[in-house]
């Protein structure tokens, strides 16, 4: 099974690189402007969001969703060929593109955790960053046309398509059932401060997520060190993912409040100094903390908070990043048309406020016990 998990992070993650890192400057170069460009990386995170309250109406993530969801990526994954110039059919490609991804992931985080310890988990969640970092480093050699990303995208999403189908099928009959078993649902507004602070992080990435290549092309970073800045950053979330076990065996809510705090001073760095090469690659090591330990983290304390984990995990990915990546999408769109030079200064400041409401939720936490 931890063959067939870490094959399915792998090429999961990969599509994630090929999204957060190409697509952006694929639609720049077929003439979509930054507004347009935030617009259609806004749609599917909004959906991504929305799925989840579906699923509180009596609707189960059950291995007959799973399997729809992933013949919907594949099939999506070939419409992004054909709609890619016109506009409001990319944006419903996008769409049902993120319905998919917001039902694989969860399905497969519960099984992970569930075969697998949070200690361990990141040994082998670690093999999807490597998946984001070797897709990076090929596709940056022969991005020579604006379809090439695409047929990888169609590539890489079959693959997803392949091991997560065998990952379900392999999944512990028990842990099913005891997902199955579990009373009541997710009381999201009794830990209010906590799901605040989350959603804010994953706004705070929207300028990095969809304008980071174009923003440090812009400052005079060439596109091949760029793309070794994206590599970077993965690097120390693999050295991160592989040594986390002792740090996910403290506080968890600690681990995350020192996290969002970090990344507050990671988004102010960039904005600093934009061409200052020392430091963006300073600020791309704080990628360790900023997603590996902080995602670890999150998910740990959640698997641990909630009884209905799947859909827990759900929300999480839903709200977080589907909510969360739809502001930051949307609104990291309009800086940088009109406001650019303040681009990361916005997200440093999203950053710090989600640490001031984790760090709210710890206090209440204290309080009771």
């Amino acid at each position: 099974m931890q063959i067939l998990l870490s094959a399915f992070y792998f090429f999961y993650f990969a599509i994630i690189g090929i999204y957060v890192i190409f697509l952006p400057k694929v639609l720049s170069m077929v003439g979509y402007n930054g507004v347009e460009i935030g617009i259609v990386f806004a749609t599917a995170p909004l959906v991504r969001f929305l799925v989840p309250f579906a699923f509180i109406k009596g609707i189960k993530l059950n291995i007959r969703v799973f399997n729809t969801a992933i013949v919907i990526i594949v099939a999506t994954s070939i419409l992004f060929y054909l709609t890619l110039y016109n506009f409001y059919a990319l944006i419903f490609t996008n769409i049902l593109f993120g319905v998919g991804l917001s039902l694989i992931l969860p399905y497969v985080e519960v099984i992970a955790l569930s075969v697998i310890t949070k200690e361990r988990y990141g040994k082998v969640r670690l093999f999807g960053s490597i998946g984001f970092i070797v897709v990076a480093l090929v596709l940056v050699k022969y991005l020579s046309g604006v379809n090439i990303a695409i047929f990888y995208l169609i590539f890489v999403t079959a693959m997803t398509a392949f091991f997560g189908y065998l990952v379900a099928k392999n999944e512990p009959v028990e842990s099913e059932e005891i997902e199955s078993s579990q009373g009541g649902n997710i009381n999201i507004f009794s830990h209010w401060s906590l799901w605040v602070g989350l959603t804010l992080m994953q706004v705070s990435f929207g300028p990095f997520y969809n304008f980071f290549t174009i923003y440090e092309t812009d400052h005079g970073i060439s596109m091949d060190m760029t793309i070794y800045l994206w590599s970077f950053g993965v690097v120390m979330e693999i050295f991160m993912l592989y040594y986390q076990g002792r740090f996910l065996q403290k506080n968890l809510l600690h681990v995350i409040q020192f996290t969002t705090f970090m990344t507050a001073l990671r988004w102010l760095l960039l904005f600093l100094f934009p061409q200052n090469l020392v430091i963006s690659f300073f600020t791309q090591s704080i990628h360790a903390l900023s997603f590996a330990l902080f995602h670890s983290a999150a998910i740990s304390y959640l698997f641990t908070l909630y009884k209905k984990r799947k859909l827990a995990q759900q929300f999480f990915l839903g709200i977080t990043y589907g909510l969360g990546g739809f502001a930051g999408a949307l609104y990291s769109g309009y800086v940088y048309e009109y406001f650019s030079t303040y681009l990361f200064l916005s997200s440093a400041l999203v950053a710090f406020a989600a640490f001031l409401f984790v760090r709210n939720e710890a206090k209440k936490i204290r309080q009771v016990h």
